[in-house]
């Protein structure tokens, strides 16, 4: 236990040690690149305001989500009842996404809970 502390020490060092050099050049990089999208002057009115803006505009995005559900919904509808046609190909992605769907909750329930997935507590 006492060894894999030590190389999660010296690996979170290692993390660090590359963050610290490389992290103030690829925020510079990052800040460049994306300018156009920053507010001048920054002040708490503008981010209130922008924040409003985003809220409306995702609220604004519903209905047309509602549909696309709908849309799916009917899709899987449609396909169980015309099953006896479907692949094997598309049996066996659904097969793997339900699975990897129950596999997310499983794992979720456990770190959720506190416990690790490799029994070893940090």
């Amino acid at each position: 236990m006492a060894s894999l502390m030590r190389q999660l020490q010296s690996k979170a060092a290692v993390a660090t040690e590359i963050a610290t050099k490389r992290g103030s050049a690829y925020y510079k990089q990052v800040m460049e690149e994306n300018k156009q999208h920053v507010v001048h002057p920054a002040t708490v009115e503008k981010c209130q305001e922008l924040s409003k803006q985003l809220f409306y505009t995702r609220l604004a995005s519903l209905p047309g989500r509602y549909e696309a559900f709908w849309k799916e919904v009917d899709f899987v509808k449609q396909k169980l009842v015309q099953r006896n046609d479907l692949k094997l190909e598309e049996v066996g992605i659904a097969a793997l996404f339900a699975g990897e769907c129950y596999a997310w909750f499983c794992v979720g329930e456990i770190v959720g809970r506190g416990g690790s997935i490799t029994g070893y507590k940090v």
